[in-house]
């Protein structure tokens, strides 16, 4: 039986700290994503990295917290999408999102569910705040990538929305990787249509702002 990871670790290269801390998060996210949260150690992860276990503490505090910034991670968008997504019209913008949103989420299905089943077993307070600060500050992104200022533009009937279409997002990805009762052209169909009638019915062009 192959072991998980290399016995002998990677060979440690000297790296920024705000690489070396993208580094770990990696790798924690594919451990996280292949085997239960109780299988996982700060060991193994630190192996894959290629640094010591201590270096692990240093950056996050131990594997609890670790998994939670993963999680946090996971369900919030990264800047640097959102720094490429496309500049056009609404609808050009918004099938921009759709698309990244899937793409990322193929590229590390294994965690992305790991993270939905999380979600949606157990009341964990602590994963419960990660990811209502997590959600908050994705509606932020997806408001500014769609041209919404969220602080001036967006009201709390769009808000909500927002919040309840990412609750969408989560069971239509959890129904095209891990169910197949949806493509993934089917889930963007889904998720694209339903974005796009949220900005424009609700949005504060509806609104005459």
């Amino acid at each position: 039986m192959t072991a998980p990871f290399p016995a002998e670790g990677r060979a440690r290269t000297r790296m920024e700290p705000e690489a070396r801390r993208d580094q770990i998060i990696a790798c924690a996210r594919r451990a996280f994503g292949e085997k239960p949260y109780g299988a996982v150690s700060l060991a193994d992860i630190a192996r894959e990295a290629g640094v010591t276990r201590g270096l692990v503490n240093h950056y996050f505090g131990g594997k609890r917290e670790l998994y939670l910034e993963v999680l946090r991670e996971m369900v919030a968008v990264p800047d640097s999408v959102l720094e490429r997504l496309p500049k056009g019209t609404l609808q050009e913008r918004v099938n921009g999102v759709v698309d990244r949103f899937l793409s990322v989420v193929d590229r590390n299905r294994g965690m992305w569910l790991a993270t939905v089943d999380a979600l949606s077993h157990g009341h964990d307070p602590d994963v419960d705040a990660v990811m209502r600060e997590a959600e908050e500050t994705t509606v932020d992104q997806t408001l500014r990538a769609l041209g919404i200022d969220p602080d001036t533009e967006a009201d709390e009937p769009l808000r909500g929305m927002c919040r309840a279409f990412a609750a969408m997002t989560r069971s239509a990805t959890n129904e095209w990787l891990n169910r197949g009762t949806l493509s993934r052209g089917q889930t963007f169909a889904l998720l694209e249509r339903t974005l796009l009638l949220i900005i424009t019915e609700f949005g504060p062009e509806s609104r005459g702002e």
